[in-house]
């Protein structure tokens, strides 16, 4: 069974057992989240698709881990002016597995 899900404003396609990475949820590590804003489920070729969501669907998940993602780099110049700018960026994350999927 998958399920394609809204998660802090990003739809994500999930399966059981399932890790990945979301932006930073609220909530401590070993902790249990629900999502409630199930778009679409298909379960072994039956398909369903909410308007615009799936009633009574969630899916269970648990917090693994907060980590911070590699650092992305933004370097500004202007030719022939002597102007350089260089700074970064890292991007909050948390490591989600996906328990179950409850319709």
């Amino acid at each position: 069974m998958i399920a394609i899900v809204d998660i802090a404003g990003q739809q994500f396609k999930v399966a059981k057992d399932q890790k990945f990475y979301v932006n930073r949820l609220k909530g401590e590590e070993g902790s249990k989240v629900e999502f409630s804003e199930v778009l679409l489920l298909d379960n072994e070729g039956t398909v369903t698709i909410g308007t615009p969501l799936v009633e009574g669907a969630k899916v269970s998940a648990t917090i693994l881990a907060h980590l911070r993602g590699d650092k992305v780099k933004i370097f500004k110049k202007k030719r022939r002016k002597g102007y350089q700018k260089e700074s970064g960026h890292r991007q909050d994350l948390t490591q989600v597995k996906i328990e179950a999927i409850n319709i």
